[in-house]
């Protein structure tokens, strides 16, 4: 059964605290609950931020369903998202999402057999002036070729 560790239970409490309406922490919260539970939420995990949080589910729900930033299933240590929208398409982000596929010996969607990397492809990245790009957890990288996206996604450790 999930359970915040203290540290993230207190910054949830924290968070709950912060903003006038439960609501405006919803996204704090399930990115606390995200990092702890190994990069992804599942539906026990909105269950116990609804008692913690004293929302309904279906409030956190709606959050956790709506944005990208919210995986809805297990990731691999790394997961790496390809955006996927015009700006990217148009200066090459699949042609490099594919050469990466392609080393990677890997489908879009699936963990690599060693549970390192999940690959995937997202709307937007939010960063159309230096596509094509991909998002490594936090990271974000730009102005990628295929060369330069296998390089960094071998290079991480």
């Amino acid at each position: 059964m999930f359970k915040l560790s203290d540290e993230g239970l207190k910054k949830v409490q924290e968070e709950l605290k912060r903003y006038e309406s439960k609501n405006s922490a919803i996204i704090p919260a399930l990115y606390i609950a995200q990092k702890e539970n190994g990069g992804w939420i599942s539906e026990e995990i909105i269950g116990y931020l609804s008692e913690v949080m004293g929302l309904p589910a279906s409030k956190i729900n709606e959050v956790f369903k709506f944005y990208t930033m919210f995986n809805q299933k297990p990731v691999g240590q790394y997961h790496v998202q390809f955006c996927n929208n015009i700006s990217c398409v148009l200066n090459g982000s699949r042609e490099v999402a594919s050469e990466v596929l392609n080393k990677m010996h890997t489908k879009i969607n699936d963990i690599s057999l060693d549970g390192k990397y999940c690959f995937s492809f997202v709307e937007c990245l939010g960063s159309c002036g230096t596509a094509p790009m991909m998002q490594i957890n936090d990271e974000y990288y730009e102005n990628l070729t295929a060369e330069k996206a296998v390089e960094i996604i071998k290079g991480l450790k």
